[in-house]
């Protein structure tokens, strides 16, 4: 797996940090084996979380669905980079305003 993806939830736009053990599980049983979930960090203003796969933006595709049913997308962004590089590449929102960054 040569990509590190990365989804950024908004505080504001999450009720709880319960939110992050049924995501967790759901993305589990929506991706399967496409990734491996690494973890998460926690902000005052985001949670990052991030899982390693082969291909970044079919993995986000299938996480997407499980977000807007969840009823979060709105206040998501992903982006990926290689394993082990800064740059990364915004994947969501499709027209994103700012530049991806980690806290």
């Amino acid at each position: 797996m040569d990509y590190q993806l990365v989804i950024k939830f908004w505080r504001k736009s999450l009720a709880d940090e319960a939110f992050l053990a049924a995501i967790e599980g759901k993305l589990k049983e929506a991706l399967g084996d496409a990734v491996e979930l690494e973890g998460y960090d926690v902000s005052p203003k985001e949670i990052n979380l991030f899982m390693l796969t082969a291909d970044p933006r079919h993995a986000f595709r299938r996480a997407k669905d499980v977000l807007d049913g969840l009823g979060v997308l709105n206040g998501v962004s992903a982006a990926h980079r290689l394993v082990g590089g800064t740059r990364f590449t915004s994947i969501w929102p499709l027209r994103a305003t700012r530049k991806f960054r980690l806290p």
